[in-house]
């Protein structure tokens, strides 16, 4: 099978990936806000976003970076970049699937009759979304240029070689779609609550 070079090379294809997921972290910020002023809230949109970062954010963008981009970082960039990966961003991932799991533990008992876990529903979304913005932003302005900057001309296109493949792979799944729906359809439920969580 041939495959198709992506339209955008791997790094903005990881940046375009950045922009969707920030757009998701708004949106369980306003989930997060309608549950502390006790508004009903559909904790089903909840498990969407859930699932968004398990499997958007985390196994399909996450685990691109860390299997394309990060290993062929520390394989040829040198103690820096070392550093940078195993100290920073994957220590990164961790803390973020820890909150999630500690979400959907707290979800759980809420639903469970534990009025008082609607604290660490909170707690545990927000945090996620401090550490993600945090981790994005360290990415597009750190590492990324970083890589640019030092990978040789064969090791890019090794890797963007790499990521086509695993994007087509994806596209035949359906997978960018379904996900980027279910972000859209969120959006269109929760954009415009409250414009003030713009500012924070």
């Amino acid at each position: 099978m041939v495959i198709k070079r992506s339209i955008m090379n791997y790094i903005d294809t990881m940046v375009f990936e950045h922009a969707n997921i920030r757009r998701m972290l708004k949106v369980v910020r306003e989930f997060c806000y309608r549950l502390y002023n006790r508004e009903d809230v559909d904790f089903s949109d909840l498990e969407q976003m859930i699932d968004f970062i398990r499997n958007y954010a985390d196994k399909h963008h996450h685990g691109k970076e860390e299997l394309k981009l990060f290993n062929k970082m520390v394989e040829r960039l040198g103690p820096a970049a070392q550093k940078l990966v195993t100290n920073g961003m994957l220590v990164e991932y961790d803390m973020g699937r820890f909150y999630m799991q500690q979400l959907q533990e707290a979800v759980k008992d809420y639903q469970g009759g534990n009025n008082e876990a609607v604290l660490d529903i909170i707690a545990n979304a927000i945090s996620y979304t401090h550490l993600l913005e945090r981790h994005i932003q360290k990415e597009n302005d750190i590492v990324y240029p970083f890589a640019e900057k030092n990978f040789k001309k064969e090791i890019s296109d090794e890797i963007q070689k790499d990521c086509d493949e695993f994007e087509v792979k994806a596209q035949e799944q359906g997978f960018q779609d379904k996900y980027l729906s279910m972000l859209e359809n969120l959006e269109n439920k929760y954009q415009g609550g409250n414009p003030l969580l713009d500012l924070l």
